[in-house]
């Protein structure tokens, strides 16, 4: 049987492979900030994108994107901000997208959601 990381790390490969074939060119994966983690950071046509990857292999816990909770969203946010300032990357276009994986299906929300206006990238 295979591990809870075992199967993150096969559920972000198969996220990767799915990204690239939308178009999106991966930049880095699993980036570590004070504030957690950022699973893929990639390039989609005029944005760099911060996605979250979340996998169900069951409906038991509910669907995938329903993980990303105002709370998660907030601990992204932050990731990213730390992300920019320490890459310099501000004045570019940013947004936030969230993958989700589960039994039999991958949905890719785009602009997944909206950063509040006290959080400036």
């Amino acid at each position: 049987m295979m591990s809870t990381r075992e199967i993150g790390a096969e559920g972000e490969a198969e996220a990767v492979r799915y990204l690239k074939k939308q178009g999106y060119k991966i930049l880095e994966r699993n980036v570590a900030t004070n504030h957690g983690e950022i699973d893929v950071i990639a390039r989609h046509q005029k944005d760099i994108v911060f996605l979250e990857v979340k996998l169900r292999n069951t409906a038991e816990f509910g669907r995938p994107e329903d993980a990303v909770d105002r709370r998660k969203q907030l601990k992204i946010i932050k990731s990213a901000m730390e992300y920019i300032k320490a890459k310099r990357l501000s004045g570019n276009n940013f947004r936030f997208d969230v993958l989700a994986i589960g039994p039999g299906e991958t949905e890719l929300f785009v602009n997944a959601f909206p950063v509040p206006a006290e959080y400036t990238l």
